[in-house]
């Protein structure tokens, strides 16, 4: 896990205590390491989403595959059987007897008979490699949400051990865990048109509520799940990661930005809503509410304009 925990107070002779200016110095990093692995988590749980849907349709395609299998062994079973109930003298027999004015019919019969047989028999050959490997993907996708599960679990708890260290941080210096955190909005919710304007009222209507790893409200985000709810309510889904977010979003430039947009700052690692007038609203970080504040937080890294 790593160590946020700082000390405060009883500075050894060589030593000196921190000071306010360190600690909050201090907490930004720590809360930027946090964030960086919130969204690794978040990530983490659509890798999983996907790895199970994988494994939902593979395990869909077993039975269809089964039935081709068992469809084109029976062929192959009765070509066998017949070929050996013939012997050397089914094909033969066909070729030699009767008069000469015939021999090309029966040439042509007999060739005919050998190509349908040989299509069967590579229609067996491929279905029983489909079936096999379908087999062997379903064991390997099984595997893999095996280990991602676990890698979740273990995820999870150094994220909440590292947020009660962060939110120690915080208590000491400014007194409170929520440091930040303005309360509900009570200002003015610009009018805007649209599903672009069902987003940013969502948005505005999720100020002062708590900062929570992982979530997507109702009553915390993190800062991808503050976005994706926003938008869900308008209709339109987006992946509750921020990277994902930037990779589903349309890019603009920041002269084309318009309310509703999404604000991607540290290399998406963070991603904020904005809502006009050069203010956005985000998930800031563990142990902060909800914000309504300037888009100049940070430097943004891209823009994106949902579909």
């Amino acid at each position: 896990m790593t160590a946020f925990a700082i000390t405060v107070s009883g500075g050894t002779a060589a030593h000196a205590a921190p000071t306010e200016k360190e600690l909050k110095k201090k907490i930004e990093t720590a809360s930027e390491k946090l964030e960086d692995v919130t969204e690794q988590y978040n990530k983490l749980r659509l890798d999983i989403k996907k790895t199970k849907a994988d494994g939902v349709k593979l395990e869909a395609s077993l039975k269809p595959a089964q039935d081709a299998l068992d469809a084109a062994t029976a062929k192959v079973g009765t070509i066998a059987t017949t070929t050996y109930m013939q012997g050397r003298t089914g094909p033969m027999t066909v070729m030699v007897s009767g008069d000469s004015e015939n021999l090309m019919e029966r040439l042509a019969f007999l060739e005919q008979i050998t190509r349908s047989n040989q299509q069967d028999i590579d229609a067996f050959t491929e279905t029983t490699q489909s079936f096999a490997d379908r087999k062997t993907a379903l064991a390997t996708t099984l595997k893999k949400q095996n280990v991602q599960s676990k890698e979740l679990v273990a995820t999870k708890k150094k994220i909440e051990g590292d947020l009660e260290d962060l939110y120690d941080m915080r208590e000491t210096v400014y007194g409170s865990p929520t440091e930040g955190g303005s309360g509900s909005y009570t200002g003015p919710i610009p009018n805007i048109a649209g599903s672009a304007g069902v987003a940013v009222t969502f948005a505005f209507n999720q100020i002062g509520k708590p900062y929570g790893f992982g979530d997507a409200g109702p009553n915390s985000y993190d800062c991808s799940g503050l976005t994706s709810a926003a938008w869900a309510k308008a209709g339109k889904s987006l992946p509750h990661n921020a990277a994902a977010q930037y990779s589903a979003t349309a890019r603009i430039s920041k002269s084309d930005l318009q309310p509703g947009d999404l604000v991607f700052y540290r290399n998406n690692a963070h991603v904020a809503i904005y809502v006009g007038s050069n203010m956005i609203i985000d998930a800031p970080s563990a142990g902060r509410d909800v914000l309504h504040r300037t888009i100049n937080i940070m430097t943004p890294n891209g823009y994106g304009r949902v579909k």
